[in-house]
């Protein structure tokens, strides 16, 4: 084996022995609406925060589909905390693709774990070195345990022009408002982040939207080598986001399997569930459906790759079927779910019980607007029937 191998052997195997901790945790997790030490601890060990920092800055360079395995894995414990990782590590990645100065000072920490958002809701305005920031950003998911935020902006010119604009931003130079208090996803503290007159050095501003850093990829010297990590952005965050919801799914089945032992179908003969044709009819479906959604996305995986070790980006044709297809695995994770949900009884509405909390994790994270169902396939549909898609999410 690669070292490379070895070391999402070694991630994947220390992940796999925090699941049962991470869902004992889930009520606690649910409760202070943000993720207990224990579990960012664990994380922190596993080294699932240098996923995506670059080995020659001290992190472990996970292909995209290396860093889907770890965070559906998590996810098998608990949403929440797989969904933060999600947010960290794909930001960390996003962080990547800035100048070499910024790299050097966010990465300096190789474990970073950076926040962000692609929703301008700040203003920079030219003050002598920098610029001052000024804005909230609303469900700012991990802000309260990150290091960096990255501060998507609009930079105000004199003349009244305004120009877009990314900034990285110490989390510290923020106040966070206890506002998340949610049924779904609850332990994320997706909290909103403000900044008032904060100073932002001139070298932390990018000018130019999300999609410019695409740009930037698809503009690379003749002479440059590929890392194999230079994925589409939006293609790359969708893709790696989705991981979150199957393996959530994943982990509903395993529940669902772990109180079946000794439970009876109340007010009826069965003495034991399992016995019942439809309870297996039931689990057979729900793994079907996990199964599915997991070699669609192994597909998109493998073409993202495919084009990342070739130096090119997706093709448009390829960015707009990431996106369908991630959704329609979302769909499948989230039929799935509910199946299991629905099996388990009236008792699995107890808090306690993790079944309810995957089903309502799953339930709110599908409304996200990049992985939403409806639009997604539209895209997709267009793109396949030669339309202009008519989105900036591609």
């Amino acid at each position: 084996m690669t070292t490379r191998e070895n070391d999402v052997e070694a991630v994947l195997s220390a992940v796999r022995k925090m699941v049962p901790q991470l869902r004992e945790n889930g009520l606690e997790a649910e409760d202070r609406r943000w993720l207990p030490d224990e579990n960012l601890r664990l994380l922190e060990d596993a080294g699932v925060f240098r996923m995506a920092t670059p080995d020659y800055l001290g992190g472990l360079g996970f292909s995209v589909a290396e860093q889907a395995a770890v965070l559906s894995e998590i996810a098998r414990g608990d949403v929440s905390t797989s969904w933060i990782a999600s947010v960290w590590v794909s930001s960390a990645w996003m962080a990547t693709l800035f100048p070499e100065e910024i790299q050097k000072e966010v990465f300096a920490t190789p474990s970073v774990r950076i926040s962000g958002g692609f929703t301008p809701s700040g203003v920079l305005k030219a003050t002598d070195g920098g610029y001052t920031l000024n804005g909230s950003w609303k469900f700012n998911s991990g802000c309260r345990g990150a290091h960096w935020n990255i501060a998507t902006s609009l930079i105000e010119h004199p003349d009244g022009r305004y120009e877009d604009a990314i900034a990285m931003v110490p989390m510290s130079d923020f106040s966070i408002a206890d506002d998340w208090n949610t049924s779904s996803v609850a332990a994320t503290g997706s909290c909103t982040s403000t900044a008032e007159n904060v100073f932002v050095p001139a070298h932390r501003v990018i000018p130019g939207d999300a999609a410019a850093f695409e740009a930037a990829l698809a503009e690379l010297p003749a002479d440059w080598q590929p890392t194999g990590r230079e994925y589409g952005l939006y293609s790359f965050i969708i893709a790696q986001g989705v991981a979150t919801l199957i393996g959530a799914a994943r982990g509903a089945l395993d529940a669902f399997l772990d109180r079946l032992p000794g439970r009876g179908i109340t007010y009826t003969p069965w003495t034991e569930q399992k016995l019942h044709p439809l309870t297996q009819i039931q689990v057979a479906t729900a793994d079907a459906k996990i199964a599915a959604a997991e070699a669609l996305m192994g597909r998109v995986y493998e073409t993202l790759q495919r084009r990342a070790d070739a130096g090119e980006l997706p093709t448009l044709q390829e960015k707009a079927a990431t996106r369908g297809h991630s959704a329609y695995a979302v769909e499948l994770a989230k039929e799935a779910v509910a199946i299991l949900f629905n099996a388990s009884g009236a008792t699995a509405i107890q808090r306690a019980v993790p079944i309810q909390r995957f089903h309502r994790d799953i339930q709110g994270l599908a409304l996200h607007g990049m992985i939403l169902l409806n639009s997604s396939l539209e895209v997709h549909g267009r793109v396949l029937l030669g339309l202009d898609p008519e989105t900036p999410l591609l």
